[in-house]
């Protein structure tokens, strides 16, 4: 019979052994100060390709986090990156592990949390960062979608009248277009252009790169589209590629509702914009939301 050895974090299934944070865990993390502006963490973010940085006080002990998506809110709302301080953008407090606990009890901290990553500390020190695609490895059951209601990109809701959709409402999703998001498109479309996947052949096409597939990229809409409030129905999309998206950048969509068209159907201006903020795919989207106020009266 298993002992409670096996079993550290309580949860009532046997471990074949006892793996602690510290062994999981990335030391390599990006930290900075209160009065840093937020120009400095876009930098942090784009230099070292992560989607979060930890603020932290004089004496190296975590006080907030920013992400990526608290930066896009800044630039959403016209502030200034320069004129803005990491302490006017942060979220806190920060919820945090020690270094000693079962990576099945910080995996639990994580999904009561709602988050998908957490600064590991070490006798009130820093010393880490752990996060749920680390912790997957040895608990395989665990995905992101167990921790939190985000996936591995960034969303926003703006509602601007009343709860439910409704004209002037903005959803808004951010995502890095990996290598690995190429390939497993590339797999799962049949489309193997090699501008999507070989290095030596898009080095002598117009981009001189390779560049996602412009599907994969339009993707982002109907991520955003898709957290919008209640049961969402893709009927349409109109659009138009107006710039290529290189392998390893960030897009973000972002959806305006311009039109309610009646019997829950809305009509939506569709943006991706690219790393430098400018647009690559422009349109059109119309939906259906059963749940919708309008759908309720019909």
């Amino acid at each position: 019979m298993p002992s409670d050895a096996d079993d550290p974090a309580g949860t009532g299934r046997p471990t074949l052994f006892d793996v602690t944070v510290r062994e999981v865990m990335r030391r390599d993390v990006e930290t900075v100060t209160p009065s840093a502006s937020a120009r400095t963490v876009v930098r942090r973010l784009h230099e070292a390709d992560v989607g979060s940085v930890l603020v932290v006080d004089e004496a190296g002990t975590p006080v907030g986090i920013v992400t990526d998506s608290d930066v896009l809110a800044l630039v959403v709302a016209g502030r200034s990156l320069e004129g803005t301080t990491v302490a006017d953008c942060l979220s806190a407090p920060v919820v945090t592990v020690d270094a000693d606990d079962g990576i099945e009890t910080a995996a639990k901290a994580l999904r009561e949390q709602g988050i998908d990553q957490a600064p590991v500390l070490d006798d009130g020190a820093l010393v880490g960062v752990v996060s749920v695609r680390e912790l997957s490895y040895y608990l395989p059951g665990l995905s992101l979608s167990d921790v939190t209601t985000r996936s591995s990109g960034e969303y926003a809701y703006e509602d601007r009248a009343t709860p439910g959709i409704d004209v002037g409402d903005v959803v808004r999703f951010s995502k890095r277009l990996d290598d690995g998001d190429v390939r497993a498109f590339a797999r799962a479309s049949g489309d193997e252009n090699p501008l999507h996947l070989d290095d030596d052949y898009a080095g002598t096409t117009r981009f001189g790169t390779r560049i996602a597939h412009g599907v994969l990229t339009l993707g982002v809409v109907s991520a955003a589209l898709a957290r919008l409030p209640g049961l969402v129905i893709y009927l349409s999309q109109s659009v138009r590629f107006v710039g290529p998206v290189e392998v390893g950048e960030r897009v973000t969509a972002v959806c305006e509702v311009v039109d309610a068209l009646g019997g829950g159907r809305f009509r939506l201006r569709t943006v991706v914009n690219g790393d430098d903020g400018e647009p690559v795919v422009e349109g059109e989207a119309v939906v259906l939301v059963d749940g919708s106020d309008e759908t309720e009266r019909e």
